[in-house]
């Protein structure tokens, strides 16, 4: 039945559902997983990276956390061929805000414009839907730090924590059980690898399997950090993770 309805998204199924905008979201949750957690210092996005080639630099692996500008960054799920295309346009709209008003853009604002482009792709003939999720997060001096989720569909929401891709249920489960309003940084980091280590298909973790990051404030400076290999093994050996690598 579907399939006389399913070849463009400008129609809509007899239930009132567009199938091609629900294929973008399955196949969003093929891909491997990405989170974020709000803490009260700032903001973690982990995610599990697919491609673990040995040949590829380490410079260049970055696969699922992205910098959009000085004050946001996010994390994808999905085809990252449609999120290098959105991710390239969100750092335009970024940089026009920027050069217009000689601030920083607002995290939702630009979250916002980018959901408004992703809902067009919804909306008329000849195109389909991009697929790919995003999770971002920022800061700014109107809400402090934010976290917000988004789909193929254009929708977009604010979130303490949030999870994106391959077992998403089970990890919103964990976030929901063990997420607290208050926790620190140091927290949140903990707890996203918890959630990695039960979520991931993979017996155990390593910083070949993993991307880190988190946006926070030092001395009323937005600082970026994106953790190098040796960082994330750091880490996982702190939380008492398995990282045995092979010989």
């Amino acid at each position: 039945m579907a399939r006389r309805y399913d070849s463009r998204t400008t129609i809509f199924s007899p239930e009132g559902r567009l199938y091609q905008v629900e294929y973008a979201m399955e196949a969003i949750s093929q891909a491997g997983i990405a989170l974020g957690i709000l803490s009260k210092d700032g903001i973690v996005l982990a995610a599990e990276k697919k491609v673990t080639s040995k040949l590829l630099e380490n410079d260049a692996s970055t696969e699922k956390i992205y910098k959009l500008n000085d004050n946001i960054i996010c994390g994808v799920a999905g085809i990252t061929a449609d999120a290098n295309i959105l991710i390239n346009w969100t750092r335009a709209s970024a940089q026009r805000y920027l050069f217009a008003y000689n601030e920083e853009i607002p995290v939702e604002q630009l979250v916002q414009n980018l959901c408004d482009l992703k809902q067009g792709y919804t909306q008329y003939g000849g195109l389909r839907p991009f697929g790919v999720s995003f999770i971002f997060a920022g800061y700014d001096e109107h809400h402090g730090f934010q976290l917000y989720h988004s789909d193929p569909s254009g929708n977009y929401g604010g979130w303490k924590a949030t999870c994106i891709g391959a077992n998403n249920a089970t990890a919103q489960s964990i976030l929901k059980q063990d997420y607290k309003e208050d926790m620190s940084l140091e927290e949140a980091k903990a707890l996203a690898i918890k959630v990695l280590s039960k979520t991931m298909d993979s017996t155990t973790l390593t910083s070949e399997k993993l991307e880190f990051a988190t946006i926070r404030l030092v001395q009323d400076e937005i600082k970026y950090d994106q953790f190098k290999p040796e960082q994330i093994d750091a880490l996982l050996k702190e939380q008492n993770v398995g990282t045995n690598t092979e010989a």
